[in-house]
């Protein structure tokens, strides 16, 4: 394993960040090439700890000789996330200097070529282009993330599935979430878009591989998680043949939820107040179930306000805090048919 470590200069004199890069070397050029980043919202560590319990199975193919496909790891992707803190509180999702979410603003480019990213611009912007130049090429690109407490879940583009099925079994996951639309530039579209409409010998879409991970919630940072969600991506690493491993069967069959993000109801909540949910992700719900109970004038007639589920489906995720703003959303909810609320592109800022 070899480390670099790149620089992205401030916008202020005297200020820069810093982030690590790990490099295995792979053996075969023609095998499938890996890219893995966690933390690009900074204070979501699930994908930190997994990468940190899926370096001693690389370093032990490396020394045996079985990493067949070159491998590139960012374990911390957000250095100026990462240096955020506002009284007190990490503040990893938006950059506080522009307001944008650290996981928009990728540039979506026509083609997969470097060439073609912009050479300026602030700092979290630079960023961006330096983690799409460390990345566009490989064949697996993995951005891991999490939720606020959910189930662990993938977002993938209708391109790629279902032969990423198996990418789907290895890791575990309980659901994936299909889009084709990216208009605000994830950094999972920038990594997949640009590859649309390039020749079937670039696009490989046989086996490429991109996805954003959602380990769970943001809280489940925890050892016995980290180590299981690291054999997962070495399953992967497996099963896509970067990496060898004769003693690892070939995943079976994806059997988790697979739905489109139009089938995703986000339950905007209809008062302020305090939550009080009825179901936690995995619960499965009827039309009609209860889903929260939003308490807005305690102690008052009328004061608690019922919120029902629109349609049967599964609880993927809610809120990690209970206090609750008009109009922010309660959970989500995959539904089994399209949502009345549907919403294209991203579902969250």
């Amino acid at each position: 394993m070899r480390k670099s470590v790149e620089r992205v200069t401030g916008d202020s004199e005297g200020v820069s960040y810093e982030f690590p890069v790990l490099r295995f070397s792979g053996s075969d050029k023609s095998a499938p090439s890996a890219y893995l980043q966690a933390a690009l919202h900074a204070g979501e560590l699930p994908g930190v700890v997994a990468i940190d319990a899926l370096m001693p199975m690389l370093n032990k193919a490396e020394a045996e000789g079985r990493i067949r496909g070159s491998i590139t790891i960012v374990p911390w992707a957000n250095p100026i996330g990462r240096a955020q803190y506002h009284l007190g509180e990490h503040q990893g999702r938006f950059h506080l200097g522009t307001r944008t979410n650290f996981n928009r603003g990728f540039p979506l480019l026509a083609a997969p070529d470097t060439a073609l990213l912009p050479a300026h611009g602030a700092a979290d912007k630079r960023l961006k282009i330096r983690l799409v130049q460390l990345s566009l090429g490989h064949d697996i690109v993995l951005d891991l993330h999490c939720d606020d407490e959910g189930l662990a879940y993938l977002y993938i583009h209708t391109s790629l599935w279902p032969s990423m099925a198996d990418c789907a079994a290895a890791m575990g996951v309980d659901a994936v979430l299909l889009w084709d639309e990216d208009t605000s530039g994830t950094f999972e579209g920038a990594s997949i878009m640009p590859y649309q409409n390039a020749p079937a010998e670039v696009a490989r879409f046989d086996r490429r591989v991109v996805t954003t991970v959602e380990y769970r919630g943001i809280l489940d940072v925890d050892g016995a998680l980290a180590q299981s969600d690291a054999e997962g991506l070495y399953r992967l690493l497996v099963a896509r043949g970067t990496v060898v491993d004769t003693a690892l069967p070939a995943p079976g069959r994806f059997t988790g939820v697979v739905a489109p993000l139009e089938n995703i109801d986000m339950m905007p909540a209809p008062r302020a107040g305090a939550i009080l949910y009825d179901v936690k992700p995995g619960d499965r719900v009827a039309k009609g179930d209860r889903l929260a109970t939003i308490v807005h004038t305690p102690g008052e007639e009328g004061g608690r306000t019922e919120v029902m589920a629109p349609q049967a489906g599964l609880i993927l995720t809610r809120r990690s805090r209970r206090i609750i703003r008009a109009g922010e959303d309660l959970l989500k909810l995959v539904g089994d048919h399209k949502s009345d609320d549907a919403r294209s592109g991203t579902l969250e800022d």
